[in-house]
């Protein structure tokens, strides 16, 4: 079953009762709302929860049992974009093992663990730029077959500049980057969306979401699910194009942001089979996992 992601842009209690979470309206002021009616949701329902409000209250309790239950837990500031995220330290019965055997993966299955998720992030590219083009774009295609191991030649950044300069056919201005306004804005929140699922999945696989195989940036936290979540932004683009399409402006509203939270839920085709994207990030998880016990050469990601 599809966890459930949960979002509270509004002033709220929230505490833990009987396994259940507990949602109760406040005031300004943080007094309980008493016209307010109350809503539970079991725990185990529940995948992801962002909070967008400096006045939600969020109790100790509840905070261990969502973590307890591998949850997500995305914590938002002032402009509104997720700041912060909060995993479980453990998630797998078998996680000093895991982290045994992520750390001794040497650098030749590092370097093709990367060329295969580069290969699987073009061609999902492709995909998005055909379904928003309406036609094929061979170099794109060329480039997936180019990658080698490592991408020592780049080739990621080299299809990331033709993608970004023909995605959004309707606005030909547009440049992609993490503070530029216009569209990246509704790109931003899906990624740090998508961020949390992969990173979730990652935990619960046992993996240490810190340790990439090719980001490591000392203050990145996340390296290992900046990595992984590569084949999935082409999701994430798709979902934002046809989100965009017909907006006067790129505000990010409760409305559009209601519809990036959907990004779990998408449905994605992986080893064949369909399946909502977060089940699907649990499956590419899974396979890394057995990469690094070496059971496996091959990280299975989703095809578009």
């Amino acid at each position: 079953m599809i966890k459930k992601t949960l979002y509270f842009g509004n002033p709220a209690y929230l505490s833990l009762r009987l396994g259940q979470l507990v949602i109760r309206l406040t005031k300004e002021d943080d007094e309980l709302d008493p016209s307010a009616v109350v809503r539970t949701i079991p725990i185990e329902d529940i995948g992801v929860v962002v909070l967008d409000h400096k006045q939600i209250t969020i109790t100790q309790a509840l905070m261990e049992s969502l973590l307890d239950n591998n949850c997500a837990l995305v914590t938002c500031g002032s402009n509104h974009l997720p700041v912060g995220l909060m995993l479980p330290l453990y998630g797998n019965t078998v996680q000093n093992e895991r982290f045994r055997q992520q750390l001794d993966a040497s650098v030749p299955l590092k370097k093709q663990l990367w060329q295969q998720t580069i290969q699987g992030k073009i061609a999902n590219q492709a995909a998005v730029l055909e379904r928003v083009t309406g036609r094929k774009h061979p170099n794109m295609l060329a480039w997936v077959s180019g990658v080698k191991s490592g991408d020592s030649e780049n080739l990621e950044a080299r299809a990331a500049a033709y993608y970004w300069k023909n995605v959004f056919p309707d606005n030909p201005e547009f440049v992609r980057g993490r503070d530029e306004g216009d569209v990246n804005v509704f790109l931003n929140y899906g990624y740090a969306i998508l961020r949390a699922v992969i990173a979730r999945a990652l935990v619960s696989s046992g993996l240490l979401p810190t340790l990439g195989i090719h980001h490591h940036n000392r203050y990145n936290a996340y390296c290992l699910a900046d990595d992984i979540m590569e084949p999935y932004r082409p999701y994430v683009d798709s979902h934002v194009y046809a989100l965009s399409r017909n907006l006067e402006s790129f505000e990010l509203t409760t409305q559009q942001k209601a519809k990036l939270l959907e990004i779990p839920a998408l449905e994605v085709t992986i080893n064949g089979k369909r399946s909502p994207l977060m089940v699907a990030a649990s499956y590419t998880a899974a396979s890394l996992a057995r990469c690094f016990t070496g059971e496996s050469r091959k990280v299975l990601y989703p095809e578009m």
